[in-house]
């Protein structure tokens, strides 16, 4: 009789993909952003396992003009099952672990990527219905057009870029299937020959979570990727700059002053900014504990004329070539009229 236990291995990714479903409860599961020049910093519709979040209210307004449903999310029978669904399969994901039997595994599985599937259709549908059923007393109305976000990825509507993407817990949803794919990988293997392969491929599933929701600097396709201020092709690493708002935008600049200019002209809440490392090749640093070196000697694209660097000693090399003193980013944001700074931005 073939032996129908499950092994340690799959006992404890089990585990691991329960907890993280149960995480999934407490944080967006997917967010769709708006882009568009009125909003500078972009609106944000966060979906959760329970409820709607984010700016409904503004997109909402902006939905009236263009004949789209109001969101609310009493309307949506799936926030008031969504989370018993998820405690059901978190649930069942303990049983088959402890219970220890390899047909349970094969079921839950089954179960689970059926569930994947009647979810995504179900949002398509959401999203179909939405962008496709308006109001034909709208007070905007252009022939032939709808309004139907993407499944996942861009798409542009009238003057809206919009992105659909996994939040954290849409992610959290993707590892715990992984990890599920991972321990049945196990099973019908011999253990002894991937005793080595499963770990290291779990270890390589965590970090590229890990990766999604660190909320860092973007890396810059450099002459390809336009700078948010003043849209030139971003092409040398060492000026380099980015901010990362509250809500979790990335906006890259070619030049440290693009930088300046645009927080002083647009109204948001700066969560990070990052700096290039003047000396390290496509290398970043928080732009707060920076040390920074402005010389007209040090040419940067678009005239900032300012060099970063991680430490004091590295920047002292500099200020003694051109005499001239180090510079902190306080400093730098001096340049802003302190109104604009503290309206439109949050320093950190």
């Amino acid at each position: 009789m073939k032996n129908n236990k499950l092994s340690g291995i799959s006992k404890i990714l089990l585990v691991v993909a329960a907890l993280f479903l149960i995480l999934s409860l407490f944080v967006p599961v997917w967010n769709i952003y708006l882009d568009a020049p009125q909003y500078p910093e972009g609106l944000m519709l966060q979906i959760w396992a329970n409820k709607l979040a984010g700016d409904v209210d503004i997109i909402n307004g902006l939905n009236h003009y263009i004949g789209m449903k109001t969101l609310h999310t009493n309307d949506f029978i799936e926030f008031t099952v969504l989370p018993y669904i998820i405690g059901v399969f978190a649930l069942l994901f303990l049983v088959v672990a402890f219970a220890g039997k390899r047909k349970g595994l094969y079921i839950v599985l089954g179960a689970f990527v059926l569930f994947g599937i009647v979810a995504m259709a179900d949002f398509w549908k959401w999203e179909y219905d939405y962008g496709h059923n308006l109001n034909p007393d709208a007070a905007i109305k252009v022939p032939g057009m709808s309004y139907q976000p993407p499944l996942i990825g861009f798409k542009q509507l009238l003057n809206f870029g919009a992105y659909s993407v996994p939040a954290v817990g849409g992610w959290l949803f993707v590892v715990a299937g992984l990890l599920l794919v991972a321990s049945v990988v196990v099973e019908v293997r011999k253990l002894r020959k991937v005793s080595v392969k499963v770990p290291v491929a779990v270890i390589a599933i965590l970090a590229m979570f890990s990766s999604c929701s660190s909320g860092g600097p973007e890396p810059i396709d450099y002459n390809k990727d336009a700078c948010a201020s003043c849209k030139m092709s971003i092409s040398e690493s060492r000026f380099a700059a980015e901010l990362i708002t509250e809500k979790g935008r990335v906006y890259k600049f070619d030049d440290v002053s693009c930088m300046l200019d645009y927080i002083s002209t647009n109204k948001m809440e700066v969560k990070k900014y990052y700096i290039a490392d003047f000396m390290k090749d496509k290398e970043w640093l928080d732009a707060a504990t920076a040390f920074y070196v402005h010389h007209e000697e040090i040419h940067s694209p678009m005239g900032g004329n300012t060099a970063a660097f991680e430490t004091e000693n590295a920047a002292k090399a500099y200020t003694e070539k051109y005499n001239t003193n180090i510079l902190a980013w306080q400093d730098l944001l001096k340049k802003i009229p302190a109104g604009d700074i503290h309206n439109n931005t949050h320093v950190h």
